[in-house]
């Protein structure tokens, strides 16, 4: 079983990619063999290694292009919508998330620790993700909806942990109700904004004219 009669490469590379998200979500990183890959895909093992150099390599590929990307689409798909907004949307749908996709960046994030052929992609993977997240804050920033003072980097990197986060602890094992959540979100997101400017001191009171400094009418009526 080679390359399919009458597929391009590209097509079999897209074969593989979702062969892989699927098998790696169902049975681990560990438990996955090239062999299994290229079988759910169609391919023989070498028609896949012409494409990947290696599983490792070919998971974060996998990542990279099944993962959701649901911020993304949210601003393409209304880009007058603010941005914070956005963040309030994604973050409401955390606790809820049922995607067994998600999975592959869970499976990808412990291989990483253990396996440089993981962790090299993986890396640059994240990269990208936190670039993406930290433009996203610096135009949120130039519009007026988050504090000029926040640092992209570190709102990116809340955003991410948040988000891996709701991967490793599904609903089954820990669930909270809606409007908690909603409200816990809020406050966050408001937390972005703007502050305030501090009001102004008043000016101190000028004495009436004839009055000398010092009179009851600077100091309030006390003595």
């Amino acid at each position: 079983m080679g390359r399919i009669a009458g597929v391009t490469a590209a097509e079999t590379r897209e074969r593989l990619l979702r062969a892989a998200a699927g098998v790696f979500a169902e049975r681990g990183y560990d438990g996955t063999r090239v062999a299994d890959i290229a079988a759910a895909a169609g391919v023989s093992n070498g028609a896949l290694y012409a494409h990947f150099g290696s599983k490792g390599e070919l998971l974060v590929a996998a990542l990279r292009t099944h993962g959701r990307r649901m911020l993304a689409e949210l601003v393409a798909a209304d880009p007058e919508r603010p941005i914070t907004e956005s963040l309030l949307i994604i973050g409401r749908w955390l606790p809820k998330r049922r995607d067994a996709r998600g999975h592959l960046v869970v499976e990808a994030l412990v291989a990483a620790r253990r396996d440089a052929d993981v962790a090299r992609p993986m890396h640059d993977y994240m990269g990208e993700r936190a670039a993406v997240l930290e433009e996203l804050v610096r135009a949120a920033q130039a519009g007026g909806e988050m504090d000029g003072a926040l640092s992209p980097e570190a709102v990116a990197h809340f955003c991410l942990l948040l988000a891996m986060g709701s991967v490793l602890v599904p609903p089954e094992m820990h669930g909270v109700g809606d409007e908690e959540w909603s409200a816990l979100l809020t406050r966050v997101v408001a937390a972005f904004a703007p502050a305030d400017p501090a009001p102004a001191d008043p000016a101190p009171a000028r004495p009436a004219p004839g009055e000398p400094a010092g009179s009851e009418a600077e100091t309030g009526g006390t003595r």
